[in-house]
């Protein structure tokens, strides 16, 4: 009686939930891709679609901040520097997640499998990828005012993959080694979440107790996950994001075909 008063499922599914939010949080402080975990799982327990996307942005704010700490107390990452574009992330969740019952997705939503194998062949097969700093290839004004932004829309709208999306960004554009740049990720990636979760409330309410207990799993997760990629560095963080990204794309090309 009392877990049907503080959750809105019965507390055996609670606890399933808890376990795979404590899971997405491990790996998604480290690779990203940890919504392939709860998204199903949520669907799994009865959620229906927008209800189970927003109970996911619930619990999943929960694992980003914390990984987002855990890196800038490591000295990892200024998260003072990293405000505006936050605040830019914020803006693109939000806009995505009002726009989502209003903007077809389903040409998005079939690239992205095929976007995401070519994210995890790029981390895979490219020689002298760790965690050394590179050229940056764009200044990180228009990084934040053309990157960012675009990415932020992207987790609001369909959400799948999103850290991913910034990592490979940092990687790629911004020079960063692979671990500077999974630090790097986390602030925007919550941006993004606090964004979604609040254009989803006038689309569909959060459970809001399922996710709260899901989010606390996530910082445990999420402590775990970034503590083990500090000290390992990208020997972990590439191979889990490969295997992140080519499950998620599997698991999207199996609901669509």
């Amino acid at each position: 009686m009392a877990g049907a008063l503080m959750f809105e499922l019965p507390l055996d599914l609670v606890l399933m939930l808890v376990g795979a939010a404590f899971a997405a949080g491990f790996v998604d402080s480290i690779a990203g891709g940890g919504g392939l975990i709860t998204v199903p799982a949520l669907l799994l327990a009865g959620a229906p679609p927008v209800q189970a996307l927003s109970t996911n942005k619930v619990q999943g704010t929960f694992g980003a901040a914390t990984a987002a700490l855990s890196y800038a107390a490591s000295g990892r990452v200024d998260l003072r520097r990293q405000i505006p574009a936050a605040a830019i992330s914020f803006l693109g969740g939000l806009a995505g997640a009002f726009l989502v019952t209003s903007i077809p997705t389903g040409q998005v939503e079939g690239a992205l499998p095929f976007i995401l194998i070519a994210i995890a062949v790029f981390f895979a097969l490219r020689p002298g990828l760790d965690d050394t700093d590179r050229t940056q290839r764009i200044s990180p004004r228009l990084f934040m005012l053309a990157v960012v932004p675009l990415i932020g829309f992207y987790d609001g709208l369909v959400g799948p993959g999103t850290g991913a999306f910034f990592m490979i960004g940092f990687v790629t554009l911004a020079g960063y080694g692979v671990l500077k740049a999974t630090a790097h990720t986390k602030l925007l990636n919550f941006a993004s979440n606090i964004g979604g979760l609040a254009g989803f409330m006038l689309v569909g309410a959060p459970w809001w107790g399922v996710g709260i207990a899901m989010g606390l799993a996530q910082m445990a997760g999420a402590r775990l996950g970034s503590r083990l990629a500090m000290r390992i560095g990208a020997r972990l963080i590439k191979p889990l994001l490969v295997t992140t990204s080519t499950l998620l794309a599997l698991k999207l090309i199996w609901e669509k075909f």
